[in-house]
């Protein structure tokens, strides 16, 4: 049984807490040496097998026009007002430098030569979009080779060089393209610590007592340092995209210290009822450790889960998460009762906050536990439960209404991905691409890339170029490039729109469905739209595409992995259905901030944004797994106090208000840490952020402490029916325990009233 494996684990840890201490300080150490020693960096590769823009990149390997690598672009402007590069001999000369000292950075293949089609004649370099029509900006395009063959290192040496030459030459320099895109260092270092001290400052409320308040945030600083370690070693051998560590740090904060807190939380109720503190921690563990092992099950199969969705470094990034999650979780069942059985009888003393909020003695367990200790009274929550059990109808109905109408929004959900324009001022990326579009136009941001394979048709590129050219969504074609070995073509084609816009993801279809099948004909060629913008519209449109199939395993796994546990079909079902409405919810309010403005300065968004492509589906995964953890721990609760009672309305109430204080601080601790990220300078980070803290923020109050006891209320009996014929054929999963650590799942009632099973009657 997990329960007393858990026993033992636990009890075994807090009584010997220096030798497991001693081990997780020693396996903290070997991870970061084996980081150091075989880690790789992140990279972002946002494509994946059989879309067109993969293709597209293939066509183009094969040709080897070297435009199948990495770019970036310096873009610059004399700093003398009024100064334009066709007059003034002194920003030419500057700009040669520049040029020649990109040329010579590691790894470059070769730039632009916007000096060159000056010398050359003026029209010829506004036509070649080297230099603005007004003579104003030019643009030095950097080519690099793939990203395989590429490190961070090349993008410092290029910002190095940038930094020098600013304080050389008359000339403002700026710099983007997607080589920063793939190797900026991902926020989080500042997030990570407001994160924490928030979370400290909520644990030392919740508890008074300083131990028991650095204990949670000791076990995920440790948990923390082994998985985002491991994650890097990950890297040395796959490719690991760059919102894993930040997502990773995030998620696993945020579990890792409520997972802390739900077994610290036990072990305190334990210790008030006079245990010893290794027997206390064993049982603390026994009894809310598996809540979390369950819970975090749940969150790793979720994640998981992605790989439904065939993007690879969706796949890759779910594994780097999970590997984060799981060590919180191991952590969980045998550092922190190292730490407790460590801490000693300290832990019992509640401190001055806790002595000012106690109220009462603590009664007997499993009756007095959520006073035990210097916990906020239950009273209250009682009070409030009572409330919600006389009207639980009216309360039902509105906050499924309310919930119901923030996930209105979701209707007008559109996916992309934030570009450059969507920085701060602050960021050069940012800059660059506000003189990129003030010069050229914003489709010049984001530039398609056609490969076309003629197969012996002489005539395709021609009538590609002027079908493509002729489309109302194109702003110009630069000449083609015709590799002589294969005969492969490629055209950079210029939209007319930025590459977060919509407009741009209706030119590209257009491409695809119209202009190229006229172009080609029923001939053998073939043509494919390619580039980063293309690769990452075709990301989207998969992800969107296969959300729906995601959402609809998670559940169903979620409903077969709840039904064992809490022997019941109701329950489950209702747990699925509220955890949906929650983040149905939280995508509405994401809309709205992102796509509608609506408060978007508060977290620092300067423009409207679509909701990158990728985040609905791993927000779903790891909200629903999240949103698992306050279930199983609630209705773990309820059920004790149902097997003890016998009484649905007695155990709602009891198990709600016993669980209500943890819950909130838990809640209140996640939120903390996700909004911590939501402040971040990247978009993606701050959806992400956003998301969580939304999500979390309305499930542990509108749906645990509103929905749940009202719809309980309202089926009463039903929710724990479960069919005979089912009931024999579930394994069996254990959900309370007695006070010796053993599985209740097979209990009866205690209370007067016999278990009630409908299909018996």
């Amino acid at each position: 049984m997990l329960s007393k494996a858990l026993l033992r684990l636990g009890g075994g840890a807090a009584r010997h807490p220096w030798r497991v201490i001693a081990a997780w300080l020693i396996a903290a150490a070997l991870a970061v040496l084996a980081a150091v020693a075989f880690g790789g960096r992140t990279a972002d590769s946002m494509t994946a097998p059989g879309l067109d823009s993969r293709q597209a990149a293939e066509l183009i390997e094969r040709a080897g026009t070297g435009q199948e690598g990495m770019t970036a672009q310096v873009v610059v402007t004399p700093v003398e007002d009024g100064a334009t590069f066709f007059d003034d001999d002194g920003a030419r000369t500057a700009l040669t430098r520049l040029q020649t000292e990109v040329k010579r950075l590691p790894h470059v293949l070769g730039t632009s030569d916007p000096k060159g089609a000056l010398d050359e004649g003026g029209d010829t370099a506004v036509r070649g979009g080297l230099v603005s029509a007004d003579g104003r900006i030019a643009v030095v395009r950097v080519q690099y080779p793939d990203q395989s063959r590429l490190s961070a290192e090349d993008l410092h040496a290029l910002v190095d060089l940038g930094d020098r030459l600013r304080a050389e030459l008359p000339l403002r320099i700026e710099m983007g393209g997607n080589l920063f895109y793939a190797f900026s260092d991902p926020d989080g270092g500042t997030s990570e610590l407001i994160g924490l001290l928030a979370a400290a400052t909520i644990l030392f409320l919740a508890f008074g007592s300083l131990v028991a308040a650095a204990l949670p945030i000791g076990m995920a600083v440790f948990g923390l340092t082994v998985g985002v370690a491991t994650m890097t070693v990950l890297a040395g051998v796959t490719e690991v995209p760059t919102f894993a560590p930040v997502l990773g740090s995030m998620v696993g904060l945020g579990v890792g210290i409520d997972y802390a807190l739900f077994v610290l939380a036990r072990h305190r109720e334990y210790l008030a009822c006079g245990l010893d503190p290794q027997a206390a921690a064993g049982r603390a563990v026994a009894t809310a450790g598996r809540p979390v092992v369950f819970a975090g099950g749940t969150v790793v199969v979720s994640i998981l889960g992605l790989a439904v969705a065939n993007v690879p470094f969706m796949t890759v990034g779910g594994v780097a998460v999970s590997i984060v999650v799981l060590t919180m979780v191991l952590a969980s069942v045998t550092l922190l009762p190292a730490f407790l059985g460590a801490a000693g009888p300290r832990l019992g003393r509640a401190g001055l906050i806790g002595r000012a909020l106690r109220a009462g003695r603590p009664g007997r367990l499993g009756r007095r536990r959520d006073t035990a200790a210097g916990a906020v009274p239950a009273v209250g929550w009682r009070r409030w439960l009572g409330h919600v059990g006389r009207h639980p109808l009216p309360y039902a109905v509105g906050a499924a209404a309310l919930l119901l109408t923030a996930t209105l929004p979701v209707l007008g959900l559109r996916v992309g991905l934030p570009d450059d324009g969507s920085m701060p001022q602050s960021r050069t990326e940012r800059r660059a691409y506000d003189l990129v579009a003030e010069g050229f136009g914003p489709g010049t941001n984001g530039p398609l890339v056609i490969a076309a394979d003629p197969a012996g048709d002489p005539g395709l590129v021609d009538r590609l170029v002027a079908g493509v050219a002729a489309d109302p969504g194109i702003a110009s074609v630069a000449p083609a490039r015709i590799d002589r070995a294969t005969g492969i073509a490629t055209l950079v084609v210029f939209p007319t729109t930025s590459p977060q816009d919509e407009a741009t993801a209706d030119t590209l279809a257009r491409l695809r469905a119209e202009v190229l099948p006229a172009a080609i004909g029923h001939g053998p060629a073939r043509a494919h739209v390619g580039g980063a913008a293309a690769s990452l519209s075709d990301v989207g449109r998969r992800t969107s595409d296969r959300l729906p199939l995601f959402v609809a395993a998670v559940l169903a796994l979620s409903f077969l992995l709840l039904m064992p546990v809490f022997r019941s079909v109701v329950v489950p079902l209702k747990a699925v259905l509220l955890n949906l409405l929650s983040i149905g919810a939280a995508y509405g309010i994401m809309v709205a901030v992102f796509q509608w403005g609506w408060g978007g300065a508060l977290i620092g968004l300067e423009a409207t944004v679509p909701i990158v492509s990728f985040i609905p589906m791993f927000l779903f995964a790891i909200l629903f797994g999240l949103s698992m953890d306050y279930e199983v721990f609630l209705l773990s609760r309820v059920r004790e106090e149902y097997l003890r009672t016998g009484d649905n309305g007695t155990a709602i109430v009891e198990g709600v208000a016993g669980t209500a204080r943890v819950i909130t601080s838990a809640a209140l601790i996640m939120v903390a840490v996700f909004l911590s990220f939501a402040v971040a300078e990247d978009p993606s980070t701050k959806m992400f952020g956003l998301g969580l803290a939304t999500a979390i923020f309305i499930d542990a109050t509108v749906v645990r402490m509103v929905l749940v006891p009202a719809t309980m209320t309202l089926l009463g009996r039903a929710n724990w029916w479960l069919p005979k014929w089912l009931d024999r054929m579930l394994p069996r999963g254990p959900v309370g325990t007695d006070a010796d650590g053993t599985d209740d799942t097979d209990a009866e009632p205690t209370g007067r009233a016999p278990r009630p099973r409908l299909a018996d009657r």
